[in-house]
Order: C-alpha cells, then structure tokens, then sequence
C-alpha cells in the first residue's frame, strides 16, 4: 500500500470555518472575550444542533487578523494531506453582515490563502455560500461578492443549510451568478432526497453537487446525472457525524460509484469530524477494501471535477499517475 498522504489531491468540498483547529480557536475566542464551543462527543443530534454549533464557531471570527490566520492555517493542513488544489467553502456575506464590514472578512481570506500559497504551494480557489434559510437579498450580496472578487480567487457561488427550504427563490439570483461567468454548486441530495438534487439541477443551474448522496432513491435521475457528467462531492464521515447514516459501512459510496456517477472524496467538516483528507482515503480504503488503483481513480475523478485550470489538471492528473507507478510499502 502506498502512503496515501502523498497522494496528490483536489479538495472540492471542505468549510473554511469547519477546518479551524481547536488551539487556534480557543486563542481566538479568548482574545475576543467569547466561550469556545464545546462539540457533541457523539453524532449530531440532528442537522440543526450541527448548524448551532457551527454559527458559535462563526461567531468567534471578529477580526481581520482571525480571518487570515485561519486561512494560512488551512492551506498549511491541507498541504500535510497532499492537497493541491482547494476549493474552500466560506460564508463571506454573512460574516460581513454580522461584523459590519460586508468586504473585510473576504479580504481577509483572500490575503491569508495567497499567503498560504506561496508558503506551502496550496493552490485554493473560494466558494461562496448562502443559507437557504436566509434572505434573497443576501444571496444577492454574495453574488456581488463573488462577482467583484472573482479575479483574485473566488471561484462560484451556491447554496448551503437546511434542504427543506427551496431553492425557487433564489432562482433569478443563480442564473445572474452564471450568467457573470461564476461557477454555481449547490448542497442538495444530502439531507433531502431527489427532489433536492433535482431542483439544484433545474432551478438551481448546480454544476457539482454537494453530497448528493441520497440522487439513488431515484433511478431515472441517477441516470441523469451520470449522463450529464455532474460530479458529487460526496464527505462519508460529515455523513457519519451528522447521523445521516449508521456508519460508513452502511455509506452509499460505493454504490454511487457502481451507478456510474462521477464521485469525489472530501472532508466538509475536518475539525467536526476530526478527520483528513488522507484520514478519508484511508477509511474508504479500510471500509470498501479499496486498492491503491481505486484510490488514485478518486483522486482523479476530484481532479477532472474541479474548476482548476486545464494545464493545472493536466499537471494534477501525471503526478497521481506517478504515485500509482511508484513503489509501496
């Protein structure tokens, strides 16, 4: 078997705020006067406690200086994991709403990752997520966002939370994302069933899904999507975490392979679920018996699902062919 940390990676679906690590945010909130949020020792009871402690995270992150550190933070954990390519998950607008600066916590963020990048060689892309719980007119505000930054790194737009809420309202919102030129990826299919994933198809213009575990409850949308080439961003252990499913023996996740459907493997929650990118790797290896030859599959599959450049796949896709002709251990 060969060392999985040195495989080389595209990270699709990861929160920035979800990869904070537990020293960085007891100095963070200590130095902002605020409690650390203390995480369940056991699953989730629920989507919604998940999405309560997550806003108490949030709400440590004050100043520029909280931002940026844990942007360099990221890119430096994600090197460690044999990532090369990141597409990082931050919630900008509410960030900026909440603290009264609607462009400093992405500045902030922007200026941590190229700093990041020129210190460990991470490359990261931004995406930018609203809730779908919150109002239209945020979702437009991050959109602007994504809009006026997308040249320095910010990559789409999508929406994130609590499936039951629809995505119609948003429509007229996605389609000017698109239509500026942004990437559009939504969480759907995770929490939902294949209503969610059709309606972020449709409505929703979503080039990847988040998750998108549960398109099988549908065979004729499985179909589709396999047809359609959509990727999912599929994360085991956030499923796991969040009580989704009893464990990861009982994950879809080779049977979302078996169907055809283009499947990558990601995090979504690190510091949550107190896994890493190469800890997934290994659990699928460890669970689904899979080789080194399947795994570099997936590490392929992630690269050829990701918004990177052409020339930066291409580079992506030769050094795993080179990990899989080397030696194992």
């Amino acid at each position: 078997m060969r060392d999985l940390a040195l495989l080389p990676k595209a990270h699709l679906h990861v929160h920035l705020e979800s990869t904070v690590r537990p020293d960085t945010l007891a100095e963070i909130a200590a130095a902002n006067g605020l409690p650390v949020p203390a995480r369940p020792a056991g699953p989730f009871a629920g989507f919604r406690a998940f999405a309560d402690h997550g806003s108490l995270v949030r709400e440590c992150l004050v100043r520029p200086e909280d931002f940026h550190r844990i942007a360099v933070e990221f890119c430096a954990d994600e090197a460690a994991q044999g990532t090369r390519w990141a597409e990082v998950t931050f919630t900008a607008a509410s960030h900026g709403e909440r603290l009264g600066a609607p462009e400093m916590p992405l500045e902030a963020v922007l200026a941590g990752l190229a700093e990041g990048r020129a210190a460990y060689g991470v490359e990261c892309g931004v995406l930018l997520d609203h809730s779908r719980r919150r109002p239209v007119e945020r979702a437009r505000r991050t959109v602007e966002l994504a809009t006026r930054y997308a040249g320095d790194g910010v990559l789409g737009v999508g929406v994130a939370g609590e499936e039951s809420y629809p995505l119609a309202p948003f429509a007229e919102v996605f389609a000017d994302a698109a239509e500026a030129g942004l990437h559009v990826v939504h969480h759907a299919g995770e929490i939902e069933g294949p209503g969610s994933v059709r309606e972020a198809i449709t409505v929703g213009r979503a080039e990847r899904l988040g998750h998108g575990v549960r398109v099988l409850e549908d065979p004729d949308l499985t179909a589709e999507v396999r047809e359609r080439g959509i990727p999912l961003e599929v994360c085991p252990s956030s499923n796991v975490a969040l009580g989704l499913v009893d464990g990861l023996t009982a994950h879809p996740f080779p049977r979302l392979r078996e169907a055809g459907l283009a499947v990558t493997l990601n995090t979504d929650i690190p510091s949550v679920t107190g896994t890493t990118l190469t800890d997934e790797y290994a659990r699928v290896r460890e669970v689904f018996g899979y080789d080194d030859a399947a795994l570099a599959g997936l590490a392929r599959a992630s690269v050829d699902a990701s918004f990177a450049p052409e020339a930066a796949k291409r580079a992506l896709r030769r050094d795993v062919d080179a990990w899989l002709a080397g030696p194992a251990s």
